[in-house]
């Protein structure tokens, strides 16, 4: 049975420690914080499956797939938009 978690066997961050992923706010310390768990990210093959993971699963804290908190937020809201626009051009 396939879990929406599968792709963690193969993530960069399965060997680094879980804190790193999940700084207290985002600003000084923990803006270096998220920026070195970013670089993790980026060298991770399963980079994409970890961000599909996060935004399916509600991830509302820490780094997931190169993406602070407020980045997935944004690319949510982003969505969001598209679709009620996309929406609306389809009614009118």
């Amino acid at each position: 049975m396939s879990s929406a978690f599968d792709w963690r066997a193969k993530a960069a961050c399965r060997d680094k420690d879980p804190e790193l992923f999940f700084p207290v706010g985002n600003t000084g310390a923990a803006y270096q914080q998220i920026e070195e768990a970013k670089a993790v990210c980026r060298t991770c093959k399963v980079i994409d499956a970890c961000l599909k993971c996060a935004l399916d699963t509600n991830q509302d804290y820490g780094v997931w797939g190169g993406l602070s908190e407020d980045e997935r937020r944004a690319l949510k809201r982003r969505a969001m938009r598209a679709r009620r626009s996309q929406a609306m051009q389809m009614q009118g």
